[in-house]
Formats: C-alpha cells, structure tokens, sequence
C-alpha cells in the first residue's frame, strides 16, 4: 500500500489494490426469502423476552401505545433504510449511509454506534441461551456447566457455523426462524383455544391515583415504555449488511426487509395481547420468561418444562445467530475501509469474515464476564446482572445509529440527488424525518429511567475512547472500500456487484497522473 489523497478534516487515504480486496471478498447467495429468514432470525427473541417489562413502566394500555409508536417508526425507518441500501449495495449499512452523507467522522460515529449494538446484543443474548441450554441439561440429565462454559460452547458452535460459508448462515437462520415462528404459532392457538384469556387481566395492574387501569401510570408511562417496545423489532434494520453477499441487493433487500418487518409486526401485537391476557399484566411484567409462563399457564399440570424451555431457546438461539451475522459483518467493513484495525476484514478460503467473527466474540465473552465480576460480583447472579446493563446499552447504541441514519437520509436526498435509487420510500422526506424525532425523543426520554441512567455513562465512556483513537490511528489509514468509493465520487462508483473494488482508486491515480 502507498499513501493517497487527503480527504479534509484530517482524514486521508491509502491505495489498496486488488490484492487487498482479494484477501476480503465475499460470497453472493442470498435472495429475498434469505434476508427474511435473516431478519425474522435477528429478532425473534425479542417475542420471548423483554418487551415485558414495558408493562412495568406503562400497564398494558401503555404498552400497547409505546409498541404501536415503535411500530410506526420501524415501518418509517425501514422503508427509509430500503431506499438508502438499494443505492449504496455496500456491507457496511448504516455507516455507508452516515460516510456519504456526512463524512468520515459521521460514518465512524454511525458505524461506531451499530458495533455497541450488535456486539453487545450477541453477548447478552448468549447469555441467556446459555442459562437456558443449563436449565435444560439439568432438567433432562440431572448436569450442570458454569455459565461460562456455556457461554464459550454457543459461541465457537456459532463462529464455526458463521465461518463455514454463506450459504450455511442464511440456511440456518431460514430454518431456525420458522422453528421459532412455529413456537410463537402454537402459543398463539394455544391461548385462543385454552378459554384462560381474559381482558381483565389485561387490566390487573392497580392504577396511581388519577390514573385508569388501561394507562395505571399516566401518559409518562407510555414514554418510559419505548425503549422496551423497541425489543419486538431491534435487529431488522441489519439486512443491509448483507448487501455483498445477496445476489441481487437493490431488490432483495428491501423486499427481505419489509416482509420481515410486517411479520414481526404481527407477532409482537399478538404476543402483547394473548401472553398478558392468560398470565396477567402484573405478573408477566416482572417474568424473565414471558413465554413459558404463558405455556405453564395453559398447561398447569403438565411435565413439560424441559420442553418449553427447548422451545423458548429456539427463539434466542435464532437470534444470536442473526445478530451474530450482523455484528460479524458490521466489524468487516469498518475494518476493511481502514476506521478499525485492517486485519479484522480478512475473509478465509470460504469467504466470510472468520477474524471479525471471532474478534467479535472474544469482546462479547470479555464484556459479560469482565462487567460481571467488576460490577455485580457480590450478586447471586453477576453475570445475568451483567448481561441485563449490556442489554440497555444495546438499545442505547440502536437509537443513536438510528437517528444518525434518518438525518444521513435527508442529506443524501439532497447531497446525492441524481444518485441511482433503484427502490424509492414511499415514505419519503417526511417518513425519515418523523422516524428520526420518535428515534431521538425515545434517547431523550431512557434517563428518565433509572435504570438508563448509569447506561449514559458506560455509552459516553465507550464512544470517547472510540473517537479519540479514531482520531489518533483510524482517520490517517483509511481505505478505498465500496463504500468510502461511493461516497468519494458522489454516488457515481462503489457498486462492487458491478464494478469490483478498486474502480475508484484507478479513476483517482490517473487524475493524479501515478498511472
């Protein structure tokens, strides 16, 4: 490699070369129903766990508000991103939108705030899988594995499945998808023909005073809620990491993404009425396990726990291996522009980015593990505490590369206007300004929470450190990848499905007269 052009505001960039990008390539096999499986995957524990306590904050009425305004904004939101994935066909997402619509600083900040996301999701997650793959051992075999065990053994089953190839990964979360649909199908049909729903008890909670028992805690219920809503759905908004390895992006992935959407959609609203409306308001507000209460509830006197449990770590096996697959790729292509260290984008022999993967999981193992035994060691269970403060953080990074990716939209409406846009939003200008304001009040409102309140902290932390050494090392190596291409000729090149990797620094080399 040999230093290149400077970019302003301090940034500048290196050639790269076929070479380089031969040594990151991926592999095309995805189409529209992949992504869906993808997507669905990503988020489908969010059914089984965690919305719940919403309720807590809001009573059910509440709830229901905060999940139908969520709901609004990912439709917004989705479209929005659909329009921008179609024309940027790049892995790197939301931080290909932010980099051409605001630089590289804006780019990293985005890409920054999705790592926190999916990385931190990925752990969480697995440590959930883990306690519930323990219950089920014990339950089944009388053996129990320390939670660590656990935790590394999902973890290497799922790097190796992520590393083996495309084709496996989107195979696997197909599957496992409809498995997990299937669970929440049988859950549905069991609660409407079990003659155990009652609307009552979706009234149960008993109101402060001047309150009403469909809104117990007033309006402020509702806000404090979103955050909680934004589980049913946190994930969808992935696909566009999957750009370079879809066949055909600029169709198949807004297809993927909104039929994925709407069928989330579908689940949340049913398990929001029937899971409450058979357990109770009060009671599934407090459950870790909202599912399998629903499924004791309805089967009181039945030997199967070992069972239910089996069927709510479908869902959250499904969505590891999602958010796994977006936290890998969303690593590969801030390391192969050059914003993190390069040797984190090299892709082996099967094509996929088997150092990102594991890097991705050594962070999540160190993080659950490292803030359990610093913060919650004196507790009975540190690292379900630990897991449960990653969880907030999750969010907290979801919402800001959310409102980062509405505004990149404006921007790139005008700044690009004579961009290709093979898909358009429906939506428009105002659909990503409205999803953008119910992002950002959303981010205002989670320190209202006491909860958020240390999250702030622990997030500011986090991006300083990023952002200094960003400044320090990242914005003087950065690299011509697709997605700095696109934007660095204002939309004209960066489309590797047609152009391949370097189309960008040949165009620059001969203005610069090096070739």
């Amino acid at each position: 490699m040999t230093e290149k052009v400077s970019a302003g505001g301090g940034v500048s960039y290196t050639h790269a070369g076929q070479e380089y990008f031969e040594k990151r390539g991926l592999k095309r096999y995805a189409g529209a129903g992949a992504l869906w499986g993808l997507g669905v995957a990503a988020v489908i524990s969010g059914d089984f766990s965690g919305w719940n306590f919403g309720i807590g904050n809001a009573g059910w009425g509440g709830m229901l508000i905060a999940t139908t305004i969520i709901g609004f904004m990912y439709i917004l939101m989705i479209y929005s991103i659909s329009e921008m994935s179609a024309a940027m066909p790049h892995t790197g997402g939301a931080y290909s939108f932010a980099r051409s619509a605001m630089g590289p600083w804006g780019g990293f900040v985005t890409g920054f705030a999705e790592t926190i996301e999916y990385v931190i999701t990925t752990a969480v997650v697995g440590t959930f899988a883990a306690l519930y793959a323990d219950a089920i051992v014990s339950e089944l075999f009388d053996f129990n594995l320390p939670i660590l065990v656990w935790v590394i053994i999902i973890y290497v089953l799922f790097v190796a499945l992520n590393a083996a190839g495309a084709a496996a990964s989107f195979r696997f979360a197909f599957v496992i998808a409809i498995i997990s649909l299937g669970v929440l199908a049988i859950f549905f049909v069991s609660a409407i023909f079990s003659g155990k729903f009652s609307v009552d008890n979706l009234m149960d909670i008993v109101p402060e005073a001047g309150n009403s028992t469909f809104l117990p805690y007033g309006i402020l219920g509702v806000f404090l809620a979103l955050p909680f809503a934004i589980w049913f759905f946190l994930g969808i908004e992935e696909l566009p990491l999957a750009a370079e390895e879809t066949k055909t992006p600029a169709k198949d992935i807004p297809k993927g993404a909104i039929t994925g959407l709407f069928t989330l959609i579908v689940t949340a609203f049913l398990v929001l009425i029937l899971n409450p409306g058979i357990v109770g308001a009060a009671a599934i507000s407090e459950s870790g396990e909202p599912i399998l209460d629903g499924f004791r509830a309805i089967f009181p006197n039945s030997d199967i726990a070992a069972l239910l449990s089996l069927m709510a770590l479908a869902g959250l096996i499904a969505s590891f291996q999602g958010i796994m697959f977006a936290a890998g790729r969303n690593v590969f292509s801030l390391s192969r522009a050059g914003y993190y260290p390069k040797f984190l984008s090299l892709t082996g022999q099967r094509k996929t980015p088997w150092v990102a993967l594991v890097a991705s999981a050594v962070v999540g193992i160190v993080l659950v593990f490292g803030l359990g035994a610093i913060a919650y060691g004196s507790e009975e269970t540190p690292y379900v505490s630990a897991a449960n403060a990653l969880l907030l953080i999750a969010v907290f990074g979801a919402v800001i590369a959310y409102i980062l990716q509405m505004v990149a939209f404006l921007i790139l409406r005008r700044k690009f206007a004579n961009a290709d846009r093979p898909y358009r939003s429906p939506v428009g200008l105002w659909g990503a300004l409205v999803a953008g304001i119910i992002s950002l009040v959303t981010l205002i409102l989670m320190p209202f929470n006491e909860d958020y309140r240390a999250v702030i902290v622990w997030v500011a932390v986090v991006y300083v450190v990023g952002l200094v050494l960003f400044a320090i090392f990242g914005r003087s190596r950065l690299v011509l990848s697709p997605e700095e291409e696109y934007a660095m000729t204002g939309g004209v090149h960066g489309h590797p499905e047609t152009e391949g990797y370097d189309v960008t620094e040949t165009i620059i080399e001969k203005e610069q007269g090096t070739i």
